[in-house]
Formats: structure tokens, C-alpha cells, sequence
């Protein structure tokens, strides 16, 4: 009896779990159909409303200029003259509407309204938006609300084209246009990337109170000097103050290191990112020693003060010479030094791990391989530009304050100390 209770509990259990799928089904299927027939529908009388507002407003516009229809005005300078299926932007494609015509001594009128609506036509900055998103061209009209009931136009591929090479050309003159004398910039990040298989040179620039700012960037064949040189100069001659110390960080390239410090002399303090400066040393390594050595070196970074920090890196490239990691102490010891820098300022550790690395273009990089992998077929580099200028436009979007802006004052003045007083200021003051 007890086998045979167990087996009818057995088959109630498995016959609930075999129902309860498709009660839920039953109870959720519908509600899903039920949404989506109240979103058309909504969507439907949205559209409809807002094509009856719009009628109204033509006709109303219609009458202003020529008056009421079928009412006699000796003094009237124009008529009614019928109507005409008009394209008008409607969310972000063209609707066909029709619209009435007015006719004056001297030929047909235009309705204000009609060159206002033109005058904003919101498709450039709807493509680029959906663009950034993920949206390649081709797919641009099925991203779009559906319009019940109408004829449209402007959504297919090559108009959508044309709108985002609108739209960039306006963010890219923008953005490299843009002044720079209002900003206080403390600190410069400049990195490379590759862009349609060239390299793009960005720079990104940390205010006093924290922000982040994108600069400027530069077109080149390699992250060389003279690129670097070319950007650096392009972000002074907008009105980048130069009169003060920078902290440039940059990833250790030669020639963004050599280009600062040719076009900003003393006023680049050089800090290479500790982050690069592990991976190089790692590429040397035996697979089985770079656990430990990663280690000593991340430790070493954390210690509390240069002095500190730059001793134990020393015994561990002694260390590394003696197990025959030649090649890897080597690329320890080259640019050792400016590895430190943030460290030498004494600020709060947040600030230092903000600025002892190259994190924060790096993030600003991701955007821009983000928005550019959906480009199959690059056509130069104004093409280049433009895409580089509208992801630079997108990530500025999304920039928060650098990590520890509350201490920006103490990095400001380890920077900047203030001049020692003379002779006479201090007779002055007694």
C-alpha cells in the first residue's frame, strides 16, 4: 500500500508539473497579445490625433493668408488653390500628407509651417542616434515605430546614409572646432588606436573639478611623433593653457612622450601606466613566473611612497637578472621612474589610482571601437574623422567625474605649489 500511495503521489506531482506550463501558458499568452493589439492601437491613435492636429493647423494657416473658404473679400490677395500630397519629418522618416495650396498674384505660397517643419528635420540626428546604438543602415527603417495607414519615404539605406554623413560632418567641424580657453586642465591623457587601419591619436583632458573633457584627435600611419606633435599643437592653438604643469599620462609610446614634451616642455609632468608597464614586463617572462612577478610589481605600486615602491622594483629586477629574465628586467628598469610620478605628489591613494593609469581613455577608446566595428568598408580618413568625432560626441555623453574629483585640490597643488615668497613680500608682511 505504502509503494502504491508513493507512486500516485509520484504521478499527482509530475502531472502538476506538466499542467502548471500550460496553465501559464494559457494565463500569459494572452495578456502578451492583449499589450501588443493596445500598443498598435495606441501607437494608431497617437499617429491618428497628431495627423488631425496637423491638418488643423495647415488649414488655419491656409485661411490666414487667403482667408475662409467659399467667403467673398474683395480685398483678398490670395485663394485656395486645392491641395497637394506634401512629404513632411514625422519620427524620424518623411509621411505623406496632403496639404492645401494657396496661390497669390505672383504664383503659389508657401505655408510657414510647412518650411518650419523642413527647417527641423529631425532624420540626421535620428540615424546617428540609432546608428550609435547598433543600428547599421540597412536596418534603419525596420528600427522605426510603425505609421498605420500612410505612405512614407526617406528610410531606406542610402538615405539614411546620407543623413548620418550630414549628421557627422556637423559633430566632426563641431568638435575640432571647438575652444578651449574656458577649460583649467590639470591633467592629459593621450593614447592610439587603430581605425579603419589607421591610427587615431585622442586626447583626453581632466579639469580641476574632475570632468572629463575629450580635446582633440589626429589622423596619422603610426602613434609617431610628428602625429602627436600635430595633435598637441592643434588642442594649443584652440586655448589649452600652457602656463601651468600638466599631468600627461600616457601608455609609454615614444612618440606621444617625445611630442609632449617637444611641444609642452617643463610643463608635462610625464606618468607612464603602471598597467602597460606589468604587461610589457610580462610579455617577457616564462609563463611560469609571471604569477609571482605581477605580484611583487602590483604590490609595489600599492606601497605608500615612491622611495618605497621604486626599492622594491629594483630587487626584483636584481631578482629577475639572476633567474636569467634578462630581457624582463630590462623592461622593468627602462622608464622605471616615470612609472612613480603620482606617487612622488604624495596624493590620496583614489588619485593615484586614477592617475597612475591609462583607464580612463581606455574606456573612452572602447566607445569609439564600439560605434566604429559596424563600418565594414572605410573610404579614407575624413570618413575616419567623422565616425572618430561622433563616438567621441556619444562617450562625452556618458563621462562621469574621475575617481577621487573631491581631491582634485590636492593634486592642483602638489602641481602648482605656491612661488616662495621674497625678500620684500616677506618685510612686507612683518
Amino acid at each position: 500500500m505504502k509503494k502504491k500511495a508513493a507512486r500516485t503521489t509520484k504521478k499527482q506531482e509530475s502531472t502538476m508539473e506538466e499542467t502548471l506550463p500550460l496553465a501559464m501558458r494559457q494565463l500569459v499568452l494572452p495578456m502578451i497579445h492583449g499589450m501588443e493589439v493596445t500598443k498598435t492601437g495606441l501607437l494608431a491613435f497617437v499617429h491618428a490625433m497628431g495627423r488631425a492636429a496637423l491638418d488643423e493647423l495647415l488649414v488655419g494657416e491656409a485661411e490666414k493668408i487667403a482667408g475662409p473658404k467659399h467667403a467673398r473679400d474683395p480685398n483678398r490677395d490670395a485663394n485656395h488653390w486645392g491641395t497637394t500630397s506634401t512629404p513632411l519629418p514625422f519620427g524620424g522618416r518623411d509621411i505623406i500628407v496632403e496639404r492645401p495650396r494657396v496661390r497669390g498674384k505672383s504664383g503659389e505660397l508657401e505655408l510657414p509651417l510647412i518650411e518650419e517643419l523642413r527647417r527641423r528635420d529631425p532624420l540626421p540626428e535620428r540615424v546617428a542616434e540609432q546608428i550609435v546604438l547598433g543600428v547599421s543602415t540597412r536596418g534603419y527603417a525596420r528600427s522605426l515605430e510603425p505609421v498605420p495607414s500612410t505612405r512614407t519615404r526617406r528610410t531606406s539605406k542610402s538615405t539614411a546614409s546620407r543623413a548620418l554623413i550630414e549628421k557627422t560632418k556637423e559633430k566632426m567641424k563641431t568638435f575640432l572646432a571647438s575652444r578651449l580657453d574656458e577649460l583649467d586642465v590639470v591633467a592629459l591623457f593621450v593614447d592610439g588606436l587603430d581605425v579603419g587601419g589607421q591610427t587615431v591619436i585622442v586626447a583626453l583632458g581632466v579639469t580641476s573639478d574632475g570632468t572629463k573633457v575629450p580635446l582633440g584627435l589626429w589622423l596619422g600611419s603610426t602613434e609617431n611623433a610628428a602625429v602627436c606633435t600635430s595633435l598637441v599643437q592643434d588642442i594649443i592653438e584652440r586655448g589649452m593653457k600652457i602656463d601651468r604643469t600638466i599631468l600627461c599620462v600616457i601608455d609609454g609610446g615614444k612618440g606621444i612622450r617625445k611630442a609632449l614634451l617637444d611641444v609642452l616642455g617643463a610643463s608635462a609632468m610625464i606618468q607612464r601606466c603602471q598597467v602597460h608597464k606589468m604587461r610589457n614586463v610580462r610579455d617577457h617572462l616564462a609563463e611560469s613566473r609571471r604569477p609571482y612577478v605581477m605580484k611583487q610589481m602590483r604590490e609595489a605600486y600599492k606601497s605608500g611612497g615612491a622611495k618605497t615602491a621604486k626599492k622594491r622594483l629594483l630587487q626584483l629586477a636584481s631578482w629577475l637578472d639572476r633567474n636569467g629574465e634578462d630581457s624582463a628586467a630590462a623592461s622593468l628598469r627602462e622608464g622605471l621612474d616615470e612609472t612613480l610620478t603620482v606617487l612622488k605628489l604624495g596624493l590620496p591613494s583614489i588619485l593615484c589610482r586614477t592617475f597612475s593609469t591609462t583607464n580612463a581613455i581606455e574606456n573612452m577608446n572602447g566607445t569609439i571601437r564600439r560605434i566604429t566595428r559596424n563600418v565594414k568598408r572605410w573610404r579614407g580618413g575624413p570618413m575616419i574623422r567623422r565616425w572618430v568625432a561622433l563616438a567621441l560626441t556619444e562617450a562625452q555623453k556618458k563621462f562621469r567625474r574621475v575617481k577621487g574629483h573631491v581631491h582634485m585640490p590636492k593634486l592642483i597643488a602638489a602641481l602648482r605649489p605656491d612661488p616662495e615668497p621674497t625678500v620684500e613680500a616677506k618685510e612686507k608682511a612683518a
